[in-house]
């Protein structure tokens, strides 16, 4: 079989790596908009069709370090393949699911099998792109992928979901799926660590699984079921026993699955932090904003993904530029100041009201996005160069866990916070409002203009939070040492 020449041969690996991710990451957003057709197909509730989502997160939580560990050790070209089938077949599965059970199921085989893409992927371009400046770049691309399926998610999901049913978000994966499958066995050369794995840590695996399976349920159910209930106290005792166990496992077994020494290297310490920073503040942000849209400016779902667009274009002109940056500026201050312009356009959101226009949410959001691009290259530059490149598929993963944990912490921190801000504007405004009569349509009147003015208070006080946690973060980062990027890659290579 002819290939293209060898230079070409590497934006090819990189261009299908991207289709997968693009992928796996436009099927997360995609199914949220089919769960009303569900709901009704199915006949179940909304808290149960929750489970829908619950069951993929807690199943791709789980398995992105095993993943990790065998790409590196298996191959990650098998792996990735591997991965990549498991998904469409899991996704023509769900197509055909007939009930809540059938779909959960179907939506853990996915979680399972898309767990794979990350840091298989991550791994693959580190070692296809073995020059630090140009490896930065082809991460920066492969990074901005990520936003254009959140953009994209909401743009193809509705026409889909309008013209053809639910169940079509899930089979219009299978000649996606086929064409991802044929470049990656046409154009991956197959890789992984020259040592080769004896011991593959089952029990720590099991254990770290666990550990996140009980984070993630209560980060995800923690708001509905309260944060001192039983169920969320349960989670907590899991997940306090279950990572002690998991860090005496990893401090005893011949080949770990988490190389506990990566926590003793500076620079992967502190890319770790301002990661987890800028997700947390950002998630945690911006997932109100269709919440706001469709409830405050009477937006459809529709609508409101198409305020997304400029985003997903601010965050691909981004990522390249910062990934350019790299050998030229050092990478610290590339991040202080992406994180600052990423600060900076969370806190334009504090000015949002119901008189608000689609630009007053498009322009904070491309400023955000830009500023999350343009340091994304460099953040994840800075995890693959920090670490032996035998291991970069088990770092990869660490990165990948850190991001999806943090997302998940600020939706569910900021979500109370809203909650919690709301009913304390409630009570103040009330104490210095006062209403002089008794007709019951005036009551009613003022009785909502109390509530609409507490909600666009708690908003932006929610986003003043984000924007500020941000902003110390960035500042942070100054005082952050990273180690300079490796270009001596040393890889097996088939």
């Amino acid at each position: 079989m002819d290939t293209p020449p060898k230079n070409n041969l590497r934006w090819w690996i990189l261009l299908t790596v991207i289709i997968g991710t693009f992928l796996g990451r436009l099927d997360q957003t995609i199914v949220n908009l089919a769960l009303p057709k569900i709901i009704d197909d199915f006949g179940i509730t909304v808290s149960a069709a929750g489970w829908i989502a619950t069951a993929y997160i807690l199943a791709n939580a789980i398995f992105v370090p095993i993943w990790g560990k065998l790409g590196d050790t298996l191959g990650r070209k098998k792996v990735y393949i591997l991965g990549f089938g498991l998904f469409i077949f899991g996704s023509v599965l769900a197509g055909f699911a007939w009930n809540l059970t059938s779909m959960i199921i179907f939506r853990v085989i996915q979680a399972i099998a898309g767990s794979a893409d990350y840091p298989t992927a991550m791994a693959i371009i580190a070692v296809t792109f073995k020059e630090g400046k140009e490896r930065a770049q082809a991460l920066g691309i492969w990074s901005s992928s990520f936003a254009a399926a959140t953009v994209f998610g909401p743009l193809l999901g509705g026409p889909l979901i309008d013209n053809f049913g639910w169940r079509s978000v899930f089979l219009v994966n299978l000649p996606i799926g086929i064409l991802g499958i044929y470049m990656a066995l046409r154009f991956i050369n197959e890789s992984r660590a020259a040592v080769k794995t004896k011991f593959f840590d089952w029990w720590g695996a099991l254990s770290l699984g666990g550990m996140l399976s009980a984070l993630v349920l209560v980060l995800d159910k923690g708001p509905d079921w309260g944060w001192l209930s039983s169920g969320s106290m349960i989670c907590y005792f899991f997940v306090v026993v279950l990572f002690g166990l998991f860090i005496r496992i990893e401090h005893r077994v011949p080949e770990p699955i988490v190389d506990l020494k990566f926590f003793k290297i500076p620079a992967f310490i502190n890319a770790l932090f301002n990661n987890f920073v800028v997700f947390m503040g950002m998630m945690g942000g911006v997932f109100l904003i269709p919440v706001f849209a469709q409830t405050f400016l009477g937006y459809n779902a529709t609508e409101s993904g198409y305020l997304f667009i400029p985003m997903a274009a601010a965050i691909m002109v981004g990522a390249p530029l910062g990934g350019f940056l790299m050998g030229k500026v050092e990478s610290r201050y590339v991040i202080f100041w992406s994180t600052i312009v990423a600060a900076v356009g969370i806190f334009m959101f504090t000015t949002l009201d119901v008189k608000s226009t689609a630009l007053d949410i498009m322009i904070p959001l491309s400023i955000m996005a830009f500023g999350l691009g343009f340091g994304m290259a460099q953040r994840t530059n800075v995890i693959a160069s920090a670490v032996p490149q035998s291991e970069i598929g088990v770092a990869s993963s660490i990165l990948a866990l850190v991001r999806n944990t943090a997302g998940a912490f600020g939706i569910a921190i900021f979500a109370t916070i809203l909650n919690n801000r709301i009913t304390s504007n409630v009570l103040t405004i009330n104490s210095f409002s006062k209403i002089s009569t008794h007709n019951p349509i005036e009551i009613k009147k003022y009785v909502g203009l109390i509530s609409l003015k507490a909600q666009i208070n708690a908003y932006d006080y929610v986003f003043l939070i984000a924007a500020l946690f941000i902003f110390v973060g960035a500042f942070a980062s100054l005082f952050l040492k990273f180690k300079r990027e490796r270009t001596d890659i040393k890889v097996h290579v088939e």
